[in-house]
């Protein structure tokens, strides 16, 4: 994938430059850490949408699990700033035998769990077992798999069933992560909270607050920090993640000093953040991601393909997007579900994107046999772009004629009942944009809610799974697009970049998907 400027970060004097790279006119390079690191000590405050559903990596893919626990837990590889995939646990990048089928994996030496053991090839493959039979995404994995087993004490073979190109970028992600742990800690659910990363589990009070501790025996990386991958060093002695999930008040909080960094802020709020610089940093997080929304294919209304179709032809993406973020410099409304001058750009399916056509939508669910069933919408106010986007979608639906019902809940209880294909109908989310298609959304695997398993479906993924040159899986990803628009499994709204703050006290952090925090100081 080209390279993009996915960790810039807006300062005061780049106000006007931001408007451009929102607007797609220019690209900046990455930069470097803008403060050198500072001194040890210090407890950073850190407001975050809301609670914790788990501190076990593998069990849920939601990016705030993801976020909070790469802090405690690492993955054989990671990603670099410009999302090309290096070691992290293992010592280098694999060899891959000459059929593509197996993976030699090399482990780094003199690692430490927090327990104090020495990580070995044993527990890496533990680990890998239970990410493939505990995560959706390593369940998806899992099912291209035949042996994962130890060849030494730090070696590690992984062989697969037939060629599989996402590999390597499924074992990277933080989100529903393959997270390495002890094996003797490995249970489910997980109890003892374990991991090798920079900083360690100390304690949590639900709705309170989680706290991690650094971890003085951490071994770290020797090459230069960029993205998530290089050194990474615990310069603060404690990370509180608060729960904090009226985003309002997480602006009031940052303004006021409260917290040291707030997430996911409502661009509403940006003059604020302006006026209050050089006290508080706004953050633009350019092709932070795309929401979409995700129709349940098992049970319900939306079950028929052939209704979906009239959902989608009812709804008005754009109106959505602004709906939801107001301000241009904020989204970016296309059909493409990667930009332009990327290797998986394409414009299949495009005449399906943004119709809003009301007429032609209450035909289709006439000749879908709807009968004046309300079509349940779930969705949080924690992410405020969720709920006005669910807002205009509703009214889209009403003019043509179909009936909705908006089930507000919080985050939290969202993802514990998208599970349930009984309780909803549609849910509103969001995933940051990657350069692997594969990973995400994770409707694109298999078992997610939502539950979308068709032949077709099974069919273009195995042929653009099993293309490892990309040149090649450009072409083979247009027919998986062309697909997602007509079986409707979900419909990505278009793209949008992310609004956070930092105090200026917080030094050394880089602008991220799932922000992270080694690295960073607070100035005395």
């Amino acid at each position: 994938m080209n390279a993009h400027p996915l960790f810039p970060q807006m300062t005061r004097r780049r106000m006007l430059v931001s408007a451009l790279l929102a607007a797609g006119c220019i690209s900046l390079p990455l930069e470097a850490a803008w403060a050198q690191a500072g001194a040890k000590g210090g407890a950073a405050n850190l407001a975050m949408i809301g609670e914790l559903q788990s501190l076990d990596p593998m069990a849920t893919p939601t990016d705030l699990v993801g976020t909070v626990m790469q802090h405690v837990y690492e993955p054989l590889y990671t990603f670099d700033a410009q999302w090309n995939i290096q070691p992290m646990l293992a010592e280098t990048l694999p060899a891959i035998s000459a059929d593509g089928k197996t993976y030699a994996i090399a482990l780094r030496a003199g690692v430490k769990f927090h327990n104090g053991r020495d990580m070995g090839a044993d527990d890496v493959v533990a680990s890998l077992r239970r990410w493939m039979e505990v995560s959706a995404r390593g369940k998806a994995v899992g099912q291209e798999v035949a042996d994962i087993r130890a060849t030494g004490p730090l070696a590690v073979e992984i062989q697969l069933k037939s060629v599989y190109a996402p590999l390597l970028a499924h074992l990277a992600m933080p989100s529903g992560m393959a997270g390495i742990m002890p094996k003797e800690s490995i249970a489910t659910p997980l109890t003892d909270i374990i991991g090798t990363g920079p900083y360690k589990f100390k304690e949590r009070k639900p709705d309170q607050y989680t706290v991690l501790v650094r971890f003085d025996q951490y071994a770290a990386r020797s090459e230069p920090a960029s993205g998530y991958a290089g050194k990474r060093e615990a310069l603060l002695d404690e990370l509180r993640f608060v729960p904090v999930p009226n985003a309002t008040t997480r602006v009031e909080g940052v303004l006021a000093g409260q917290f040291h960094y707030a997430d996911l802020l409502q661009v509403e709020a940006m003059g604020r953040l302006e006026k209050a610089m050089p006290d508080v940093v706004p953050i633009l997080t350019k092709s932070f991601g795309f929401p979409y929304i995700v129709f349940n294919t098992k049970e319900g209304v939306l079950s028929s393909q052939a209704m979906r179709q009239a959902v989608q032809t009812a709804m008005g993406e754009a109106e959505m997007l602004l709906a939801g973020f107001g301000d241009p410099r904020f989204f970016t409304a296309e059909p493409n579900f990667f930009p332009k001058g990327t290797p998986y750009y394409s414009d299949a399916g495009a005449d399906r994107y943004n119709q809003k056509n009301p007429t032609l939508a209450k035909e289709q669910a006439a000749k879908a046999g709807y009968k004046d069933q309300p079509v349940r919408i779930l969705v949080s106010r924690q992410y405020e772009f969720h709920y006005n986007m669910a807002l205009v979608m509703a009214e889209h639906l009403k003019r043509a004629g179909i009936k909705t019902e908006l089930m507000v809940v919080d985050w939290a209880t969202l993802v514990q009942r998208r599970n349930d294909p009984k309780l909803w109908d549609v849910y509103v989310t969001h995933s940051g944009q990657f350069p692997e298609p594969m990973l995400s959304p994770p409707q694109l695997g298999n078992g997610a809610p939502g539950w979308w398993e068709t032949d077709t479906k099974k069919a273009v993924l195995a042929a653009f799974n099993s293309e490892p040159d990309i040149a090649k899986r450009g072409p083979l990803w247009g027919k998986v697009q062309a697909l997602v628009y007509e079986e409707v499994p979900f419909v990505e709204v278009g793209r949008f970049n992310g609004l956070s703050a930092r105090s200026a006290k917080l030094q050394g952090y880089q602008p991220a998907v799932w922000p992270f925090f080694w690295n960073t100081s607070l100035a005395k």
